[in-house]
Parts: C-alpha cells; sequence; structure tokens
C-alpha cells in the first residue's frame, strides 16, 4: 500500500483530532476494540522530564504496512493458520520497508527476544519509514529514539531475532488484542493518547462523524464547566 493511495486532505484532517476522537467514531461505526491497540508504550520520542513539548504531541496519520513474524521453534500444527512465506527471496525482511506507511510488526506470543532493534528502525527510517509499532517487544532503545520516528511496542528485550524469530509474510492482515490490521489501513499516533487504526473502509465515515462527535462533546463540556449534570449534558447534546 502506497501512501499516494490516501489524499494529503484526508490525512490533514485527520491529524486535526485526537486518537480518542478517532475511537469515539470506530465505535459509533461498531469497529472490533474501536481500532484501539491496546497496552502498547512509546520508546521514541521519549517524553522528557519537563513535559511533552508540543512537536512531540502532534497527532500524525499514515498508511499502514504489515510484517509478521513467526517463532523458529513453532508447533506444526499452528502452521496451517498463518498466510503463505511471501518475502523475495534473498532479501532482508527490512529492505522491504514500504515508504510512507506505519510498518505495523507482529511477533509469535511469548518470547523473550525483540524483532526490532536499532539497525532495523535505521534503515526503515532511511527507505522513509514515517513510524514503528510493534506488537511484541523491541531492544537498542537510544538507537530507536536517536531515529526520531514514532516507535511504539509492546516491551523491550535485549536479546535480537536471529535466535527466536522469524520473518514470515508482508502486506498480510494481522490481528492485535482483538483489532484488524490490514496493510492500507490508516494508523493515528497519538503520542499522548495512543494509536487506533482505522480500517480503510470506515476513513469516509469516520471523517464524517467527527465534527459532530467532537462538536457535542465541546458544547457538554462547556455545560458541565457551568455546573450542569452530566446527565443532562449528554442528553442535551449527545442524544
Amino acid at each position: 500500500m502506497s501512501s499516494a493511495a490516501v489524499s494529503v486532505q484526508t490525512i490533514n484532517e485527520l491529524e486535526k483530532y485526537t486518537a480518542c476522537d478517532v475511537s469515539d467514531a470506530l465505535l459509533k461505526l461498531k469497529v472490533p476494540g474501536a481500532g484501539f491497540i491496546a497496552d502498547l508504550n512509546q520508546y521514541s520520542p521519549r517524553p522528557k522530564s519537563s513535559g511533552t513539548s508540543s512537536r512531540e504531541a502532534k497527532v500524525t496519520v499514515a498508511p499502514v504496512s504489515t510484517v509478521l513474524f513467526t517463532a523458529k521453534d513453532e508447533d506444526p500444527a499452528t502452521a496451517s493458520t498463518r498466510p503463505a512465506p511471501n518475502f523475495p527471496k534473498d532479501t532482508h525482511w527490512v529492505d522491504n520497508a514500504v515508504p510512507g506507511t506505519f510498518a505495523v510488526m507482529q511477533q509469535a506470543p511469548g518470547q523473550t527476544n525483540a524483532i526490532c532493534g536499532g539497525i532495523m528502525a535505521l534503515r526503515m527510517k532511511v527507505l522513509g519509514v514515517k513510524g514503528i509499532i510493534v506488537a511484541g517487544r523491541v531492544r537498542d532503545l537510544v538507537e530507536l529514539e536517536s531515529t526520531e520516528l514514532p516507535i511504539w511496542a509492546l516491551g523491550t528485550s535485549t536479546v535480537g531475532s536471529g535466535g527466536s524469530s522469524t520473518p514470515w509474510a508482508r502486506e498480510v492482515p494481522l490481528t492485535i488484542n482483538g483489532v484488524l490490521v490490514q496493510p492500507g489501513d490508516l494508523a493515528v499516533n497519538d503520542p499522548i493518547n495512543g494509536v487506533v487504526v482505522i480500517p480503510q473502509d470506515k476513513v469516509a465515515q469516520v471523517l464524517e462523524l467527527l465534527p459532530k462527535l467532537t462538536s457535542a462533546d465541546d458544547k457538554a463540556k462547556a455545560d458541565v464547566a457551568l455546573g450542569v449534570s452530566v446527565q443532562e449534558a449528554f442528553k442535551r447534546h449527545r442524544g
């Protein structure tokens, strides 16, 4: 999926809203999990002791590309449930990174090694990747931060991927904490609130809903600030 498939206007409009706003819209549209990728930690940029700067706090949106990793010692009985391998022969998985996308990677459950470290993140930056989301572990935290890319993961490790993980397939659907993530979906990177993924076929509906939902919430907050009960404010503005 190329970032050219999504208009600049669409990206700019979505970047006006928080991840929470987007999840509110996805909840209305009955998207499982409201698109929220739960339990991620942000490893780049790291919040400074003086607080998060406005630059770091900017919401960014980009299409998703995906990479699925498997365990080298995987039970053969589970192999039939995964997609066929599709990396080009004699290439390194990271050299196939898709420019202009958030690279979303999924690791086999229960592993304690990392699947992304400093060299991998640097290569992705050079290739024009917009950010990295790892449903698994990362390492080389100082090097990750030096890329200045937004990088999220479920946890960390000191161990590289070579001994335990195998890059298996690219541009395939992933299910992360109950949320379906497909190539071409839009990742909403919100440094304050987290990461939300908008299904590609819901983007137009989300854009239609967002101004209405945020306007209703602004009016409800104004009423609550004046002493109106939440029940009454919601009744007036959320219906």
